[in-house]
């Protein structure tokens, strides 16, 4: 009897359509979830499984919409679980301005987006506050649509500091690179167009020790701490005199001179640095928030580069090079810079760990499934690679993917990602989302790791590195164009060339090898951190000796008055 009533009872219709996509019955998924979505019109989950149904069936359209309505109705939901006023939230821009900003703060990016967007008054704008909509938008992924915002902000406030947010998430869309180049030199023609050079009277380098200026809001902090501060200390001081510019003072290694210029204008600091009789000057910062490339526009030394934490162009003609490894090469890196590009080795930079890494086994061995991850940020998750890690654990039915950045504590951006996932047939429930954490947390969280995947074509860097330093092994790809090949150095000089695929086939083949065999991926466990501890960036000294290398050619060049050489 019991039996009998159930089979009578109402079937859930999302129930029905999650079997039918997963069946592969796309025709009756996309009709199950259009029947939840009118019946329970407020219902964000039925229109996520609509976008994966549609998207699987290539209804690229129809799936846009559904996404739109279920992000919307989605973060109103948070919203209000937060405590939201919904009635305000509907008229009062000021405040869904400061609840924007509020959610903002919190990384729900998803939510922040929406009330952000609302809280816009466009006859009295405030560009911090579309500043942060176009950025609420780019943490989600939605680059293009950050795009948008950010050259509407640079069309009604020219300002240069405004217009470099522009440039980062042409990182994220296709064909970046070269919109990425078109919009730094756009940049750079509106605030930063060429000028005279001061006459510059440094004496020949034969004979004398070279000095060196490296320009970054700071040296202590963030990925300069763990990649140019080790070249920096390393440096021959018996060849290089070594001058720091970070915007306020900070300590430095014995023998390094440190001059403060966050209180100075752009001139005022540019004739401090050519005071010190500065040869080569070196930006470490690029288009990212808190740098001076003023300062490098206005000529501050005879011999210009940029390196590190950018690796694109900066658009200027003032900037002579871009150093870059060897490895990292592509068939369309010349065109991609307007700097001359200068190859310094296998290694761009040096790498220095926090503390000394320990090795925890393979979480597989007690497990009993692979767990594959990323720490990326979710920016960096493209349609291709989504779509390859879809393959993989739809080639290995038992493993998980573990997804950690801070914004991944976002239930909208984890729902969003949730159905991208679904869209290739792989359920939900074996994405883990994790936010963020620091110290101990953070270093355990690499020990839930058996093979973490890289991205592309942006791929990883310090967190492929930190894998690494753990003896997690990392998978990434060669990629197609230079950028998309910058983690390659990492792998190359750890002698890891076994964890580089040729190709998304290769790449998804590979994984799926790793993932069966848990003794192997033990054994490779001790490969990867004896690998990372005999690679060339580990090695600051030798690193710095590549470096005052290229430094010492690039001012020879300009003592013959060649510029930039081949």
């Amino acid at each position: 009897m019991t039996a009998a009533l159930a089979s009578l009872a109402p079937r859930d219709p999302v129930a029905e359509g999650k079997e039918m996509l997963f069946a592969g019955d796309l025709a009756g998924a996309v009709a199950a979830f259009q029947s939840a979505a009118r019946a329970e019109p407020a219902d964000h989950e039925s229109r996520y499984w609509l976008y994966s149904a549609l998207t699987a069936a290539g209804d690229a359209v129809g799936a846009a919409a559904s996404l739109e309505e279920a992000r919307v109705l989605h973060a109103v939901t948070v919203l209000r679980e937060l405590g939201a006023d919904m009635t305000r939230l509907q008229t009062d821009r000021a405040y869904c301005a400061d609840l924007g900003r509020r959610a903002y703060a919190a990384k729900l990016m998803g939510p922040a987006s929406l009330a952000l967007g609302r809280g816009l008054d466009f006859e009295r704008l405030d560009p911090q506050l579309m500043l942060n909509y176009g950025l609420s938008l780019q943490h989600q992924g939605r680059a293009e649509e950050a795009i948008q915002v950010f050259r509407a902000l640079t069309e009604v406030y020219p300002v240069s500091g405004l217009h470099q947010f522009l440039l980062v998430p042409h990182f994220y869309v296709a064909d970046g690179i070269a919109r990425h180049t078109a919009e730094a030199k756009r940049w750079a023609e509106l605030h930063a167009p060429p000028r005279p050079a001061p006459a510059f009277a440094n004496p020949p380098a034969a004979g004398r020790k070279l000095r060196v200026g490296y320009v970054a809001p700071n040296f202590n902090q963030f990925q300069n701490r763990q990649f140019a501060q080790p070249v920096i200390e390393a440096h021959d001081q018996g060849a290089f005199e070594v001058f720091l510019y970070p915007a306020q003072a900070e300590l430095a290694a014995p023998g390094i001179t440190v001059a403060a210029v966050g209180g100075l204008e752009d001139a005022a600091a540019a004739e401090l640095i050519r005071g010190h009789g500065i040869d080569v000057l070196i930006d470490c910062w690029g288009h990212n928030a808190g740098n001076r490339l003023g300062v490098f526009a206005l000529r501050a030394a005879p011999v210009q580069a940029t390196w590190l934490n950018y690796q694109q162009t900066t658009g200027m003609t003032a900037m002579d090079y871009v150093l870059c490894a060897d490895c990292a090469d592509g068939p369309d890196i010349e065109g991609a810079f307007v700097e001359k590009v200068w190859r310094i080795g296998d290694n761009s930079a040096a790498f220095r760990p926090d503390g000394e890494p320990s090795i925890t086994p393979a979480p597989a061995l007690k497990n009993g499934y692979a767990t594959f991850a990323s720490f990326n940020n979710p920016a960096k998750l493209s349609d291709e690679t989504v779509a390859a890690w879809a393959r993989i654990l739809k080639g290995v039915p038992d493993a998980r993917l573990t997804l950690k950045y801070g914004y991944f504590q976002d239930p909208v951006l984890q729902a969003v990602t949730s159905a991208r996932f679904a869209a290739h047939g792989v359920d939900p429930a074996r994405i883990d989302y994790r936010g963020h954490s620091t110290g101990e947390a953070y270093v355990a969280a690499f020990g839930d790791v058996d093979l973490a995947l890289d991205p592309s074509p942006v791929p990883g860097g310090t967190t492929s590195l930190e894998a690494l330093s753990r003896g997690v092994p990392v998978l990434t790809l060669m990629g197609p164009n230079f950028y998309a090949r910058a983690a390659l150095p990492i792998f190359v000089s750890a002698g890891l060339e076994d964890l580089v695929a040729a190709d998304w086939d290769g790449y998804v083949a590979r994984a799926i090898a790793l993932a069966g065999d848990f003794d192997g991926l033990q054994a490779l466990r001790a490969r990867v951190r004896a690998g990372f501890a005999t690679a060339g960036y580990r090695d600051q000294a030798g690193v710095a000796r590549d470096m005052e290398a290229a430094f010492r050619g690039m001012f020879a060049a300009w003592e013959l008055g060649e510029g930039r050489p081949a």
